[in-house]
């Protein structure tokens, strides 16, 4: 159960009765279909509050940076964040491009360009299932273990 309440100055706090690391996975199909959604909102300039993810038994999870917040905005309107599944599938797109922009590892699995994203099927599959840690983060030691069969050339 989330529940979201409005905080002073125009940010939303949701309150969610599990942790992180509780939230069920989603389908590699979703995940990538909120890429291309959360996509055209931020080209289309759709900016967002600010929002607080409040887990139990962990720190709040600040969604502050604009980007982020135009993101979250866009997975409230696609799938709403009222559900653990929606915010699921929010954490899980937060969490892709976090790890893409940190792990050089990855750069095999994906193409960034004008035209868009191109995923390999093996990252989606795992960033879909992978465990998010308490941060909402991906834990690159399970994201890795998932993918270390798909390794590209």
């Amino acid at each position: 159960m989330v529940t979201t309440e409005p905080l002073p100055g125009g940010a939303l706090r949701h309150e969610v009765a599990v942790s992180a690391e509780a939230l069920p996975t989603v389908s590699p199909q979703a995940l990538e279909a909120a890429w291309e959604v959360a996509r055209a909102a931020a080209d289309a300039g759709l900016w967002g509050p600010a929002r607080l993810l409040v887990f139990a038994d962990a720190d709040p999870i600040a969604l502050t940076d604009p980007d982020a917040a135009c993101w979250a905005e866009a997975m409230a309107q696609h799938v709403g964040l009222d559900t653990l599944g929606g915010l699921a599938l929010c954490l899980r797109l937060l969490a892709l491009v976090e790890v893409m922009g940190r792990a050089p590892w990855l750069r095999g699995f994906f193409a960034i360009g004008p035209e868009g994203a191109e995923f390999h099927p093996a990252l989606l599959a795992a960033a879909a299932k992978a465990p998010l840690d308490a941060t909402g983060r991906f834990a690159d030691a399970a994201l890795r273990g998932m993918l270390s069969r798909s390794l590209p050339a």
